[in-house]
């Protein structure tokens, strides 16, 4: 059986998992307060290029974009999102778990545009009964977004301008970052996050990680008594050197940066096979997601030898499904796939 369902079907990186075992009997102080959590810290502030950012490490995504967001907000702020955000489709409600509205925007291939949350917030200010109303409180993106595509620098330039204008905290989610950055068709670099997002985070559950994703708070954004809070939500880890070592590791040696190449080689190389047999597109993915239509009898027979995601249906006999990369895909299971296709 093949496995391109996800990007997080292997454990971990040979080089972080052998970080975890040559570390493993050091007794280290509890709650990520350990040396290990704060080399890994201080390596990400410098990959970032702000050096005064703060960041904290979670263990999963769901987890980080729901306390990012509830502690973000007033009570009576909701959060912007494209009608197609992780946020808004596949997270079970957790946002609204919190007490916050999400409030959708329409999208274009997974990204929302700076029109589009200016016409929000305008309409929203310029109606006289807005205070009976949910306030746009902060922007959410992703990037990659959920369709494998991204941001430009031009892009994220304009939605931070509006966010800034109207003072709504823009948070990039970043559980495919390191893909992103990764990717031969982008010009954004970690160091254009940092300075246009009031927030992001670095996912290591995708990238090479059995767990974990790293919160920088750029520009003194971090909520008060941030620890106290997230304990509330019960994710504060009492072990927290398991996504410190890990986060270290990935930023020694530029490892997170090889991690990346892997997945948008093969993923290349996947998508140029698949253009030369013929397979249309739902959308261009310049990272290491994508997504083919396919006749509904060749996705039953595809189904014996490989897994992937079933992603929506085109027609009554078409499905649009995903074939995803990572950094452990190797390039001869790339070719058995297009030798089955």
């Amino acid at each position: 059986m093949l496995y391109f369902v996800n990007d997080y079907s292997e454990g971990a990186h040979e080089k972080v998992l052998q970080h975890l075992i040559d570390t493993n009997m050091e007794q280290l102080t509890g709650y990520g307060m350990d040396h290990y959590c704060d080399t890994a810290k201080e390596k990400i502030k410098k990959a970032c290029g702000c050096e005064d950012a703060e960041v904290f490490l979670f263990t999963g995504g769901t987890q980080t974009n729901q306390i990012v967001i509830d502690t973000l907000l007033q009570p009576y702020e909701g959060v912007v999102a494209a009608q197609t955000g992780h946020v808004s489709t596949h997270e079970a409600g957790a946002i609204e778990f919190t007490g916050h509205k999400v409030l959708e925007l329409p999208q274009t291939d997974g990204k929302i545009c700076a029109a589009d949350l200016r016409e929000l917030a305008e309409r929203f200010y310029g109606d006289e009964n807005h205070e009976h109303m949910v306030f746009p409180g902060m922007v959410y993106i992703s990037h990659p977004t959920e369709y494998g595509t991204l941001y430009s620098r031009k892009e994220l330039e304009e939605l931070s301008a509006v966010c800034r204008e109207y003072k709504m905290p823009l948070y990039l989610d970043g559980a495919r970052l390191i893909y992103g950055i990764a990717s031969t068709e982008t010009d954004v670099t970690l160091q254009d996050i940092a300075k246009l997002c009031d927030v992001f985070y670095i996912g290591g559950t995708k990238a090479g990680t059995l767990c974990g994703e790293a919160v920088v708070f750029t520009g003194n954004t971090m909520p008060k008594h941030f620890l106290t809070r997230v304990k509330q939500h019960g994710a504060l880890l009492a072990k927290g050197r398991l996504v410190g070592v890990q986060f270290d590791a990935l930023f020694t040696d530029d490892l997170y940066k090889e991690i990346g190449r892997n997945a948008i080689e093969t993923a290349a190389v996947m998508k140029k096979g698949l253009q030369e047999k013929g397979y249309k597109f739902l959308l261009d993915s310049p990272t290491n997601q994508q997504f083919i239509i396919l006749e509904d009898s060749k996705m039953e027979e595809l189904r014996k030898e490989v897994q992937f995601s079933f992603w929506e249906k085109a027609d009554d006999t078409h499905t649009i499904i995903r074939f995803a990369t990572s950094w452990a895909t190797r390039m001869e299971d790339v070719q058995k796939l297009l030798s089955l296709l």
